[in-house]
C-alpha cells in the first residue's frame, strides 16, 4: 500500500468487492483483463451499430433553425424521451437538456448555467456559421456551443446533444461538458468534475463537486477547496492502478472505474438492474451527495434512489454554510446556527449564518468585558487557527479567547486550545467527539433556551409574567409623566453654558447647536489643527472640563444654505448611529461660520495607517477594516431613517478609533458642497481617483457611486498602496489597472509584495474589488452583497474587465 497519507485516507473510505490477494489476485487480474477485453470489443461493436441505426432514424437540426421559449421550444430525440431547448426556471427560462418523456421533467444538463435566465423574448439560434447562440433580438447573450463550421445537430436518444461537421463527424457534444449529472454511456474523464446545483429548481453552480482526479481517485469536495484529503468527504482509492482513470456508467445502472487499458479497477455499484422500460441517472445533488437514480417508464411515480455515496446527509462539508453546523437525526440533516447568529437567507442554509447583533469592541473604554463565551459541544470544524495553546482545562481555553480581542471562537480538545476568527465553516455535530467550540457572544444577545419546560413551570411563568408586566406598566406610566416634564423644560430652552470653560454636549439631544465663540473656547482659539480635508480643517478640542475630547471641523466652500435647511441636514446626520460611523455631536451655524463637532478619533485616518509602512496592519486586520467600512456604508444606504449617499468615500474620510475600529466620517455633507467640490481629478491618463465615472457623464448618481469608491479603497487596503502612485513603473502606477492585470495573468502575489497571504482569500478580495469598480453601475454589487462576499457567505464570480471605460474617457 502507498505510504502517501492522502492515498491512505482514500483507501479507508473504499472497499473492493471480493478482492483476492497474492498470486491469486494477479492470475485473476489477467483473466479479468482478457475477459474484459472481449466484453469491451462486443460493447464497442454494439455501440457502433446502435449509433448507425440511431443516426439513420434521428431528426437532424439544420443551420438557421431556431427555438423560442413559448413556441417551438425544443428539439426532441427520436423516441421523444429527451429534449434540448428551453425549460422553465422560475418565471423565466434556461437552455438545457431534460427528460421529456416522463411526467416529472428532469433537467440533466444546463447551458451557461451561471448566466441569468432569459425572458420569453429570447431565441436559441443554430446560426449560419455553425455556432449555437442565445440572443435577445439582435443582441447575442451567450454562446451555447462554439461549433463554427458545423453542418447539423441532433438530440440523441442517449440524452447526448451532438453537433456534426459536413462529414458527419462529431465536433461538439453535451456529454463532454457535464454539469451535475451523468447518463448511461456517458463518462467522467480524468481531471473533469461534476458540480452540484444550487437547488432542485435552480441549476446554477452549487457548493459541492465530484472530481475524477488524475491520480485515479474519485473524490467529493466542497467548491473552492484544495484537492486534498482534509477537505474530501467521499473518496475511492484507485492510486497505483493506472492513469487516465474514467468513471463509466452502463445502461444497467453500473457505475465503475476504468484505467487507460480498459481494466476495471473498482465498482461503485454492481449494476444488473432491469434495462427494459427503466432509465437511470447519476447526479451530485444540491445537498452534496452523489446518487444513482432509476425511473420506471411504465409508472407515473418519481425517481427511486438505488445508491448514495453517503447515507449520512451531514457528511458533505459546508452543507449548513458559514457559522452553521449540521446535526444528524436518523441520518437526516438539520442545520443550526452558532449562538448569537441567525440565517442570512430564510430557507437557504447554504448562505450560512450571520450575527444577529452589531458586534461592538470586545472591551469597553473602562476595560469592562462586553461579551460572554457560549459553549457548543460535540462539534467539529475546519481548523484555521491563528494561535494554538496548550491549556490545563476547557475553562482556561474559554478565558484565553475571552481575553483576546482578536479571538472570536476557540476549539478545545485534549488540552489543546485553538483560537479562531470568524467565520467558522464545515461544522457538524459528532456525538462522542470531545471537541468543544466556544463562541464569543455579545452580553446583549439573549441566550436561546436549552431544553423543554414542564407544564407546571409554564403556569408559574405566566403568573410571574402578569405580575412583572403590571409592575412595569405602573412604573412606565410614572416615568412617562417625569419624561414629559423634562422634555417640556429642555425643548424650549438650552442650558446656559458656563463662562469658565465647562462647555458640555448632551448625548441624548445631539446634535446640539453651538455658538462660534463657544467652539472657539472649546478649541483654545482653533490652535491645534489635527487634519485637513476637502471640507475644511479639523481642530482638536475639549469639553466637560477637559474630560471629553472632540474634533471640530470648520467647513469651507459650502453652499449658502438658510438656517433651516442647514439645521435640517444636521439633524438627519445626527440621527444616524452606527459603530462604524463617526458620531456627530453638534454643529455651529453662526453668521458666516459653519462648524461641526464630532467624537475624536485618536488613531487618525485610514490613509495615515495604510500608507505608513511602520503602521500597516496585517492582512487579517485589514480585512476587518474592509468589513467595518462596508457595514458603515450599508447602514447609510439601507438602514438609517433617510438614505444617505456619501459621495466621497476615500481613506482620508475613514477614521480609526482607539481600538483600531474603522469609522466613516463626512457622510451626509455632499448636499452642502459647491458643485465643483465633488469632482477631484488625478491627472494621470484620465483616471479620476475615487470618483465614479457617472459623475463626469452627468448621469444620475445612486448608491452605486459609493460602491465604486469602496472598490478603489478595498484595492488600496489589499495592496497597502495609493490608487495612483507616480513613483512606480507606468504599468503599476494606476492600481485598478494593475490589479486587473495581475488577476487576469493569475499572479495575485505581485499585489501583496512579500506578505504571506492565503492565495484563495487574496484572489477573492481582488475579484470583489474589480466587481465594485465596474464602469456600468448596474454591474456593481449592492453593499449588502459586498458585505456577504467579504464575510465569505456568497461566492464571487469571475469579474469582467473594468478597463473598458478608460478608453472611452
Amino acid at each position: 500500500m502507498s505510504t502517501d497519507p492522502v492515498l491512505e485516507f482514500y483507501f479507508l473510505n473504499w472497499e473492493f468487492h471480493d478482492k483476492p490477494s497474492g498470486s491469486v489476485w494477479r492470475n485473476q487480474e489477467k483473466l479479468q483483463r482478457d475477459h474484459h477485453s472481449l466484453v469491451m470489443d462486443f460493447i464497442t461493436l454494439f455501440l457502433i451499430v446502435s449509433a448507425f441505426c440511431t443516426a439513420s432514424a434521428q431528426q437532424n437540426v439544420s443551420r438557421s433553425s431556431f427555438l423560442t421559449p413559448t413556441t417551438n421550444s425544443t428539439w426532441l430525440s427520436h423516441s421523444g424521451l429527451y429534449a434540448f431547448g428551453f425549460y422553465k426556471q422560475g418565471n423565466e427560462y434556461a437552455v438545457g437538456i431534460f427528460i421529456h418523456g416522463i411526467p416529472e421533467k428532469t433537467v440533466v444538463w444546463t447551458a451557461n448555467r451561471d448566466n441569468p435566465p432569459v425572458s420569453s423574448n429570447a431565441t436559441l439560434l443554430f446560426a449560419s456559421d455553425g455556432r449555437l447562440v442565445l440572443q435577445m433580438g439582435q443582441e447575442q447573450l451567450a454562446v451555447v456551443a462554439d461549433s463554427s463550421g458545423s453542418a447539423s445537430a441532433s438530440m440523441l436518444d442517449s440524452g447526448n446533444f451532438v453537433i456534426y461537421n459536413s462529414d458527419q463527424a462529431i465536433i461538439w457534444q453535451s456529454f463532454d461538458q457535464p454539469t451535475d449529472s451523468l447518463l448511461p454511456s456517458q463518462r467522467l474523464l480524468a481531471g473533469h468534475e461534476l458540480f452540484s446545483s444550487i437547488s432542485d429548481t435552480q441549476h446554477s453552480t452549487g457548493i459541492f463537486r465530484l472530481k475524477m482526479q488524475n491520480d485515479g481517485n474519485l473524490v467529493q469536495y466542497p467548491v473552492d477547496t484544495p484537492d486534498t484529503a482534509a477537505y474530501s468527504y467521499f473518496a475511492t482509492s484507485a492510486g497505483g492502478f493506472g492513469d487516465n482513470v474514467t468513471l463509466n456508467f452502463d445502461p444497467d445502472g453500473r457505475l465503475y472505474l476504468l484505467n487507460a487499458t480498459s481494466f476495471n479497477i473498482g465498482n461503485l455499484t454492481e449494476g444488473g438492474y432491469p434495462t427494459e422500460d427503466t432509465i437511470y441517472l447519476a447526479r451530485i445533488d444540491a445537498d452534496g451527495i452523489f446518487r444513482l437514480y432509476s425511473h420506471d417508464l411504465k409508472q407515473k411515480g418519481s425517481w427511486s434512489i438505488l445508491w448514495p455515496s453517503s447515507y449520512d446527509e451531514c457528511n458533505p462539508k459546508g452543507l449548513c454554510g458559514l457559522n452553521g453546523f449540521c446535526v444528524s437525526n436518523d441520518q437526516k440533516a438539520d442545520c443550526v446556527c452558532l449562538p448569537g447568529f441567525e440565517m442570512v437567507q430564510q430557507g437557504n442554509w447554504t448562505a450560512g449564518c450571520e450575527r444577529n447583533f452589531t458586534a461592538e469592541s470586545c472591551k469597553s473604554k473602562n476595560g469592562d468585558i462586553t461579551h460572554n463565551m457560549q459553549e457548543v459541544a460535540n462539534t467539529v470544524w475546519e481548523d484555521v487557527s491563528y494561535s494554538v495553546l496548550t491549556v490545563p482545562s476547557k475553562d482556561s481555553c474559554k478565558k484565553a479567547c475571552s481575553d483576546d480581542c482578536n479571538c472570536e471562537a476557540a476549539l478545545f480538545k485534549d488540552r489543546t486550545c485553538k483560537k479562531q476568527r470568524l467565520p467558522l465553516r464545515f461544522g457538524r455535530r459528532q456525538l462522542g467527539d470531545s471537541n468543544i467550540a466556544f463562541v464569543k457572544v455579545s452580553t446583549s444577545t439573549p441566550t436561546a433556551p436549552t431544553g423543554n419546560m414542564k407544564r407546571e413551570n409554564k403556569k408559574e411563568l405566566r403568573v410571574d409574567i402578569i405580575i412583572i408586566g403590571a409592575s412595569f406598566v405602573a412604573f412606565g406610566c410614572m416615568m412617562l409623566v417625569i419624561s414629559g416634564f423634562v422634555f417640556y423644560k429642555n425643548h424650549f430652552r438650552y442650558r446656559k453654558l458656563s463662562c469658565v470653560g465647562n462647555v458640555e454636549v448632551s448625548q441624548e439631544f445631539a446634535p446640539r447647536s453651538f455658538t462660534y465663540s463657544e467652539l472657539e473656547q472649546v478649541t483654545g482659539g482653533f490652535k491645534e489643527e489635527v487634519g485637513r480635508g476637502s471640507f475644511g480643517a479639523v481642530f482638536k478640542g475639549a469639553m466637560s472640563n477637559g474630560e471629553k475630547v472632540v474634533a471640530v471641523k470648520r467647513l469651507e466652500k459650502v453652499l449658502a444654505e438658510g438656517d433651516t435647511e442647514f439645521q435640517t441636514e444636521m439633524k438627519v446626520i445626527g440621527r444616524t448611529h452606527h459603530r462604524n460611523l463617526v458620531r456627530l455631536l453638534g454643529y455651529c451655524h453662526d453668521g458666516i461660520h459653519r462648524l461641526l463637532v464630532y467624537e475624536y478619533m485618536s488613531n487618525g485616518s485610514l490613509a495615515d495607517v495604510l500608507f505608513t509602512p511602520e503602521k500597516q496592519p496585517c492582512w487579517d486586520e485589514r480585512m476587518g477594516i474592509a468589513r467595518n467600512i462596508a457595514r458603515g456604508i450599508l447602514y447609510l444606504h439601507e438602514e438609517c431613517d433617510e438614505q444617505i449617499i456619501h459621495c466621497d468615500i476615500k481613506p482620508q474620510n475613514i477614521l480609526m478609533d482607539e481600538y483600531g475600529c474603522a469609522k466613516i466620517s463626512d457622510f451626509g455633507l455632499a448636499k452642502l458642497l459647491k458643485q465643483d467640490q465633488t469632482k477631484t481629478f488625478t491627472g494621470i491618463r484620465g483616471t479620476r481617483g475615487y470618483v465614479a465615472p457617472e459623475w463626469h457623464r452627468k448621469l444620475p448618481i445612486t448608491v452605486k457611486a459609493d460602491v465604486y469608491s469602496y472598490g478603489i479603497v478595498l484595492l488600496e487596503i489589499i495592496c497597502c498602496r495609493k490608487n495612483v502612485d507616480c513613483n512606480l513603473p507606468e504599468k503599476e502606477a494606476i492600481l485598478e489597472e494593475w490589479a486587473y492585470y495581475c488577476f487576469e495573468t493569475g499572479d495575485i502575489t505581485k499585489l501583496l509584495g512579500d506578505e504571506k497571504v492565503d492565495n484563495k482569500q487574496a484572489e477573492r478580495m481582488v475579484k470583489l474589488g474589480i466587481w465594485c469598480i465596474q464602469d456600468e453601475p448596474s454591474l456593481r454589487p449592492s453593499m449588502k452583497k459586498v458585505l456577504l462576499m467579504l464575510e465569505g457567505t456568497v461566492d464571487i464570480p469571475i469579474p469582467p474587465s473594468p478597463a473598458s471605460f478608460l478608453s472611452a474617457i
